[in-house]
């Protein structure tokens, strides 16, 4: 496919990628920015389209895989990792949101029994509540990705339990 032809498909399919950037993040601005970044990594790969395929097709791939990657940073960049001995922080927000004493009393109950669980339970546990895949979780603690699900769990049903009173 030679250059011109790939131009020109690009451009025809301009406003269906618009529609699917505006699904994907409900923002006209964003929308348009991940458009751009589309068609800029389209035409920076133009060798790898195989011709004779579908040009759609692999264009929807693309703005996916780039709103998908956008999105991943964003939860990474937001989420704090606490290492210290007792999970101080344990990756909490710098604003509290409550709205009485009351929701801020009941939030240093379920941190102090997230803080009195097992150093391996709390590590995947809080990284999960903070955004993590369980895939990331697994290699960034260089655990089975099966054990990374199952202590989640286990953390879960055993928070349910010792928080059942706060729901």
């Amino acid at each position: 496919m030679n250059t011109i032809v790939f131009k020109k498909e690009l451009l025809e399919v301009q406003d269906e990628l618009r529609r699917f950037a505006y699904k994907l993040t409900s923002d006209r601005e964003e929308a348009n920015d991940l458009l751009q970044e589309t068609s800029l990594r389209a035409l920076d790969n133009e060798d790898k389209y195989v011709p004779d395929t579908n040009f759609k097709g692999w264009m929807y791939t693309i703005m996916r895989n780039i709103f998908i990657n956008n999105y991943r940073k964003v939860v990474r960049d937001q989420t704090f990792v606490d290492h210290t001995d007792n999970l101080y922080h344990l990756n909490s927000s710098q604003e509290s949101g409550f709205d009485s004493t009351e929701q801020a009393y009941d939030m240093r109950e379920i941190h102090k029994v997230v803080n009195n669980l097992p150093k391996e339970y709390k590590i995947p546990f809080a990284m999960h509540v903070s955004g993590f895949k369980y895939r990331e979780i697994a290699d960034k603690l260089n655990l089975p990705l099966g054990t990374v699900k199952s202590r989640i769990f286990f953390t879960r049903q055993r928070l349910q339990g010792q928080l059942k009173d706060f729901v």
